[in-house]
């Protein structure tokens, strides 16, 4: 009944439409670009444009350059291809700019595609060998910088090895690493100046590394010592430095991606030759800190660089349950954000596309997007057991076939600029040096019992005082249960 209801309706206002004489002799002018004029509209339409307070020429212009929209016109309450179509109409070309941009019409009622069959291409210059796949001159990097790159990404491995033990040994709280990622740390990092601010998640430490903070500087933090920048107020790895421009850890999801676009916007704001990089993983981008950022950041036109690790895995929760779009590189595009999609373990696709993502936000005042493809093979962290949730011969595989450390070491071997006796002896010299810092960083005595309350307001509130004296009095009380390394 409902099909024969609308059959009826549907004969019934073409008729309509074709006796009123509408939809016939008069868009011949319109698809001919002829002006409208009072005398070639049909009666009904003069009338109401004369009685109207809007000007005939602006009347015409805004109702009939949206009313004569073309020379096909397709039912609306059908979809099949049987579709009722009015003799001589052609092209369905008119364009009518809406605020926020033009748009084109067509009379096909075709909506957009859901599906993720043909996805984005994903941006590599070394094969699995360490072969470059295009013509070498094209991407050149001198030898110091590639060496320096491949050798912070050594010490970065051997770092996240050492402290991963001494977390099982119980000398520090809680570690995590960047194994699989290491490319991603350096190489993004290298691409980057010193003056550029960074807001982290907490799988990049190697961007510090990089930029001069040492191991020393490392093992302070973890051990929460009074050389720790934090004071001894965060969780291990939650590292921050004021001096390196990089913003301090924290372990909510995403928070830093907005605080970054607020701070490239003061970059803007100060005509300041810099930029913002902020870090997340895949899952930050399930977020609405990560939408509501890559909305502003396009309005506001900030030089911001979003820089996804997309290694697979949100702690235990796999892509396949976080969303269905192709990946996080079409998101950008969604937000007006220039994109790429890179490949994670390759160093050097990872510093090119940064380094010209840089270019862009700072010369052009635009956010982009980087959607970097990597496999994390560590545990989340030193409180998970990732084969709870993933085979390890899937791990073995991505740690084996897919390592950009060795990938790298093969480029650059390639290049006759690394050898296997330097490999050895940066290694054993790097181990040497990690653990004399963990040595050193347990020694030092803690942070004193006044740095819980201070660095928050000038003149602390009388709470916060009571709370003081209630801590200073309970471990007087209770000594024995409190260590003794902590100055009172």
């Amino acid at each position: 009944m409902a099909s024969s209801c609308l059959t009826k309706s549907k004969t019934l206002i073409i008729n309509n439409l074709k006796s009123n004489k509408l939809l016939t002799n008069h868009t011949s002018s319109i698809a001919h670009n002829v002006p409208l004029t009072s005398s070639s509209l049909p009666s009904s339409v003069r009338k109401f444009a004369s009685s109207s307070r809007i000007t005939p020429s602006v009347f015409f212009n805004r109702c009939f350059n949206s009313v004569y929209v073309g020379r096909r016109l397709h039912s609306a309450t059908s979809v099949s291809n049987d579709a009722v179509q009015f003799p001589a109409e052609a092209s369905f070309s008119q364009v009518l700019d809406y605020p926020g941009g033009k748009v084109t019409f067509t009379p096909k009622l075709t909506f957009t595609s859901g599906s993720t069959d043909e996805r984005i291409p994903c941006y590599r210059l070394l094969n699995d060998n360490g072969q470059q796949v295009i013509d070498s001159d094209s991407i050149k990097i001198r030898k110091e910088l590639a060496v320096k790159m491949y050798s912070d990404m050594v010490t970065l491995q051997v770092m996240d090895t050492i402290f991963y033990e001494a977390q099982r040994q119980g000398r520090i709280s809680f570690y995590a690493t960047t194994t699989g990622e290491e490319a991603i740390n350096i190489a993004s990092a290298a691409a980057l100046n010193n003056n550029d601010f960074v807001f982290p998640q907490y799988r990049e430490p190697g961007v510090l590394l990089w930029r001069g903070f040492t191991l020393q500087d490392f093992a302070n933090q973890c051990f929460g010592n009074k050389y720790d920048n934090g004071k001894g107020r965060q969780m291990p790895i939650h590292y921050g430095s004021k001096k390196h421009n990089y913003f301090t850890i924290a372990s909510t999801v995403a928070t830093q991606i907005p605080h970054a676009v607020g701070a490239a916007y003061s970059l803007k704001m100060e005509n300041q030759d810099s930029c913002v990089i902020t870090y997340f993983g895949d899952g930050g981008s399930s977020t609405g800190d990560f939408h509501a950022a890559l909305n502003f950041a396009a309005v506001m036109e900030v030089p911001v660089i979003f820089f996804c690790r997309n290694n697979g895995w949100a702690i235990s929760t796999p892509i396949n349950d976080q969303f269905r779009s192709d990946g996080i590189v079409v998101k950008g595009k969604a937000y007006g954000v220039p994109s790429i999609r890179v490949d994670g373990n390759d160093a050097l696709a990872v510093y090119s596309a940064v380094h010209q993502a840089r270019k862009m936000a700072i010369q052009e005042q635009t956010p982009v997007l980087i959607e970097a493809m990597t496999y994390r093979t560590g545990h989340h962290s030193t409180s998970d057991d990732s084969t709870k949730y993933r085979s390890i011969d899937e791990i073995e595989w991505w740690r084996d076939d897919q390592n950009p450390v060795k990938r790298f070491r093969k480029f650059i071997e390639n290049k006759g600029w690394w050898s296997d006796e330097t490999e050895s002896e940066h290694r054993s010299n790097i181990r040497k040096q990690v653990s004399q810092a963990i040595q050193v960083a347990e020694r030092i005595e803690k942070p004193p019992i006044a740095d819980m309350f201070s660095d928050v307001y000038d003149v602390p509130p009388k709470n916060l005082v009571e709370q003081e004296a209630f801590v200073r009095k309970i471990i007087k009380k209770h000594a024995n249960d409190y260590p003794s390394d902590v100055p009172m």
